[in-house]
């Protein structure tokens, strides 16, 4: 009988149960697993028979594990390569943008591996020289941005399959050894590191930009190497130096004597600090075009504006100088101009500091995604330029400004404010255009990542356009956190996290700002521990006075309509709820926002504690504080 029963208990056991047993030992070596939450035991890891996961951060193939991309989850801690080698299906690991520090993990224990994405991290100290050894079906290594030193393990040169390879922004130093066995190599970047020496002949094909800010460096396609006595180094080292001091010299004087020109032309960063705080509610003052970035601006890195669309007219950086321009606003991101070409149209230039942690061909690569984009409701993004200091996003000029303009912005005397049927038509708008960021990025946390009114324009029709969305993947990871809209939800200040709910959380404040015409006052707030102010205010008022005292005074042609005021109210409450986990998932909202009208049921009675439908998900009777028990701080 014991045997019998020992046979059953072995017949019952799941046959992912080993799978699963080693991934659950892999994630408790992490010091904060949070964004792991589902991987639970009781599920199979890999739908049985197919390429579908049950679990966050998996790949799967017929049924097994092949791979882990578990990227932009703030994952602490270590990565156990001693359980990972009992996958034996396992061909690709990404851990981008997280927070690993320490040495890098013992990677050549999977040997079979054939794509590794470490970069965005902390890890430090110097790579063995073996420890890609054995690798040899490896295709993709990306370690950027960390703090690696010492020299490129030649390991890695003796992959002959190594397609990709990143090493940018650590501290390598010493010669770059010979990748002549990797001949089917096609990306390089071993910018801003420490190394020096000629650059191998196995890799002079590349752009002068995958080699750049390494002083040492030279040979094709950088300068050509010289050979000097330290005699003749010291007289060119001196010369130099006397070269710069002049040329600082003759910059500060042509700068003061160039103040009183209103000639449109670059100038230099220091022109344009007096721009740095900009009033939303200011009129639009007239100012020269401004590109403060260092050097020539047609010798960047790739010295030209990239079109990503074809049905725009073409105009190149020239023609930008060219311009008439004015500044519309100078914010934590860069400045932004309108700049009208000679040949008509009036362009946006958006122009972003916080960009450099991002390789050349990543940017391009995600600016051409965005470029794809097409949406009634988003605003297209028409060319970029790129630089690694800086880069230019250039949009289509859209006339009647910005959201928080038109809501908070200085009016002349009798001019009317936004009434609630244009209101109710921006928010269904930019509903649609979330979305459709939801839709066409499903794997990214944060579809939009920023949005805000001041990053919702209106068009002649006063028909929503989102901007600056998707851009948390290019920002520089401590700017984003400090500034970014996404930043300061409770996803984040409490719990360290943001989730795709995170972006709802924005929506519902948005909501809230149109109907209630308040600024929300934590989005000028820093650090942690912000709390929802306008979510709280509005849950105070309903629970506390006649729920109507809530509304802009200043929203016009809201007769009859109180009932589906209302309803948008707490379709706001409903995308603000401090926890994640009762917060609306977008699509209830996008569904509930669509339900909506401009004007009551005719059964609808003039009592704006009333809801009209029976057949609409909220209940037609009188509002009570349980219709408002909403949890908005923690």
């Amino acid at each position: 009988m014991v045997l019998l029963v020992s046979l059953l208990a072995v017949l019952v056991v799941p046959t992912w149960g080993d799978d699963a047993d080693t991934l659950i030992n892999f994630k408790n070596s992490f010091s904060n697993s949070d964004a792991l939450s589902n991987w639970d035991k009781t599920i199979p890891p890999c739908i049985p028979g197919s390429n579908n996961t049950n679990w966050t951060g998996l790949r799967c193939l017929n049924g097994s594990v092949s791979g882990l991309r578990l990227e932009n989850m703030s994952l602490t801690g270590v990565i156990d390569m001693n359980s990972l080698v009992h996958l034996s299906g396992i061909r690709s690991l990404s851990f981008k943008n997280n927070s690993f520090d320490g040495p890098i993990p013992d990677v050549k224990r999977i040997g079979a591996l054939r794509t590794l994405y470490l970069s965005y991290n902390k890890f430090s100290g110097e790579i063995s020289d073996d420890a890609f050894t054995g690798m040899n079906h490896l295709t993709k290594v990306h370690l950027a941005r960390n703090q690696f030193t010492g020299k490129i393990p030649t390991s890695l040169a003796s992959l002959d399959k190594l397609v990709e390879l990143n090493l940018q922004g650590n501290q390598f130093e010493g010669d770059i050894p010979d990748f002549r066995k990797a001949t089917q190599l096609n990306m390089v970047d071993f910018s801003n590191n420490q190394l020096l020496g000629p650059i191998p002949p196995s890799l002079r094909r590349f752009n002068a930009s995958s080699f750049a800010d390494n002083k040492g460096l030279c040979g094709r396609p950088l300068k050509a190497c010289k050979s000097s006595k330290k005699k003749t180094i010291l007289i060119i080292v001196i010369v130099a130096a006397c070269l710069i001091a002049l040329a600082a010299i003759v910059a500060i004087s042509c700068n003061f004597s160039g103040r009183g020109s209103k000639a449109s032309q670059f100038k230099s960063t220091e022109d344009t600090k007096a721009l740095r705080k900009y009033d939303a509610g200011q009129k639009e003052a007239q100012k020269t075009f401004d590109y403060s970035g260092s050097g020539n601006p047609h010798k960047g890195e790739n010295g030209k504006l990239i079109f990503v669309r074809d049905d725009r007219e073409r105009f190149d950086l020239q023609d930008l100088l060219r311009a008439s321009a004015e500044v519309l606003g100078s914010g934590s991101f860069g400045s932004t101009y309108k700049a009208v070409l000679l040949s008509g149209p009036a362009m946006v230039v958006k122009r972003f500091r916080h960009m450099n942690n991002v390789g050349r061909e990543d940017f391009h690569d995600r600016m051409r995604k965005l470029g794809s984009l097409s949406h009634p409701n988003l605003l297209p993004l028409v060319a970029f330029y790129y630089r690694k200091e800086e880069k230019l996003l250039v949009y289509d000029f859209v006339p009647n400004g910005s959201l928080a303009s038109n809501l908070h912005g200085n009016r002349a005397p009798g001019q009317p404010g936004l009434d609630w049927p244009t209101r109710l038509k921006i928010i269904k708008g930019v509903a649609k255009g979330l979305a459709y960021l939801y839709k066409e990025f499903p794997s990214l946390p944060l579809p939009h990542g920023h949005l805000k009114s001041s990053n919702v324009v209106l068009d002649k029709s006063f028909e929503p356009l989102l901007t600056d969305y998707t851009l948390v993947q290019v920002m520089n990871k401590e700017h984003a956190q400090a500034q970014m809209v996404a930043y300061k939800s409770p996803d984040f200040t409490q719990v360290d996290r943001t989730t795709r709910k995170t972006d709802v959380w924005s929506l519902g404040i948005l909501i809230l700002e149109m109907l209630t015409g308040k600024f929300p006052a934590n989005y000028l707030k820093q650090g942690k521990g912000v709390n929802a102010d306008l979510a709280s205010w509005v849950n105070s008022v309903v629970r506390e006075e006649w729920t109507g005292e809530v509304f802009d005074k200043d929203m016009k042609g809201t007769r009859n309509g109180e009932g589906e005021m209302l309803k948008l109210l707490k379709i706001g409450m409903c995308c603000c709820e401090w926890n994640a986990e009762r917060r609306w998932e977008l699509r209830e909202a996008v569904k509930k926002i669509e339900e909506l009208k401009e004007r009551d049921n005719d059964n609808y009675e003039d009592n704006s504690s009333n809801y009209a439908s029976e057949d609409n998900g909220y209940s037609s009777r009188a509002l009570t504080e349980d219709d408002f028990s909403f949890s908005v701080t923690a």
